[in-house]
């Protein structure tokens, strides 16, 4: 149960409360919310006073839920805008790992003459292989900040696990939260704690259910700011790298007030098939795209084969702006 106590509740009584209930408690501008275990379906006469709304939920699924909000959260990022009531499909691209500032800068020209604003770049990779390049850290992060005051792009890089969440946070202009580290409630939780916009990517073997329950450690900590992203899930298909679940995108804009992001590079795992599953993407109305570029895709040290390099990506951006004006939408 979703639960808005009275503006004029003090902090002690909401704590109080909180406890009684075993709710998790943030502020929202000037009155507390709680949320309880959707169990609770009714509250106890002596808490009815202080309360102002309440939302009794039959899932976990709660803050995430159209049903306690139905319009779709809006969240900020410089001067860029996805969901709200906005018609943006936001363009998030750059190469999987930043590799050499020459490298990236070469990205960011290109983003730059794109009208593209936001450049997402590994700097901590999740590697499957301890024998693979791992990204450059701390040094990759100096680079991306570099890259933000010399051309003004946004910034979004991915935090594999806790050691180094805070350099991420300091960084970034958005934290982005990897498959391999979406049940990572350390990093769930901190990322509650903070007002920066959260990009949390489905785990390859995670449920819908999952997903969202996830982003509820996020919304329960008091961040409204959350992203979903589809980046396929694994399935008994072989020919391609991941399944990209469409039909879960489907479900998670239909039920919940997060804005859906959808990730065909690593989905599909080749280069090939990106071009197309984007343009599908955006004909189905997302509000926003994760895109793989690289000057050099076959000389890159992570995910060589899912790259595009600068001419195909260009050209994809130009069928892609003609799609979203044919749904309605404005490509940024």
């Amino acid at each position: 149960m979703v639960i808005h106590l009275k503006n004029t509740t003090p902090e002690a009584t909401a704590n109080e409360i909180g406890q009684q209930l075993q709710a998790s408690r943030f502020k929202e501008g000037d009155h507390f919310v709680l949320v309880a275990p959707f169990a609770l379906k009714s509250l106890p006469e002596s808490i009815s006073q202080h309360v102002e709304a309440s939302w009794p939920m039959d899932s976990d699924i709660q803050l995430a839920s159209k049903s306690y909000k139905n319009e779709l959260r809006s969240i900020k990022w410089g001067n860029t805008e996805i969901g709200g009531k906005t018609q943006n499909t936001v363009v998030i691209a750059g190469p999987c790992s930043i590799e050499s500032w020459e490298q990236i800068e070469s990205v960011a020209k290109l983003l730059k003459s794109l009208n593209i604003s936001t450049l997402r770049a590994g700097c901590y990779k999740p590697r499957t292989s301890p024998y693979t390049f791992q990204g450059l850290g701390l040094e990759g992060l100096k680079m991306l900040a570099e890259v933000r005051r010399q051309y003004g792009l946004n910034i979004i890089t991915e935090v594999k696990d806790s050691s180094h969440i805070e350099e991420v946070i300091e960084y970034t202009d958005i934290v982005q939260i990897g498959a391999k580290s979406m049940y990572d409630q350390s990093i769930l939780r901190r990322c509650g704690e903070i007002r920066k916009p959260i990009l949390l990517k489905r785990g390859f073997g995670t449920t819908l259910q999952e997903f969202v329950q996830a982003a509820e450690f996020i919304l329960s900590g008091g961040n409204p700011e959350v992203i979903l992203c589809e980046r396929g899930i694994r399935t008994f298909e072989t020919k391609t790298r991941f399944t990209f679940d469409l039909c879960g995108a489907a479900w998670l804009k239909q039920h919940t007030n997060c804005p859906v992001v959808l990730d065909p590079s690593h989905a599909m795992g080749y280069a090939y098939g990106v071009p197309d599953l984007a343009k599908a993407s955006v004909a189905f109305g997302c509000d926003g795209l994760l895109i793989e570029t690289h000057p050099n895709p076959k000389s890159a040290k992570s995910d060589a084969a899912q790259q595009l390099d600068f001419e195909a990506f260009t050209n994809l951006m130009t069928h892609m702006q003609k799609i979203a004006g044919a749904v309605g939408k404005q490509l940024i």
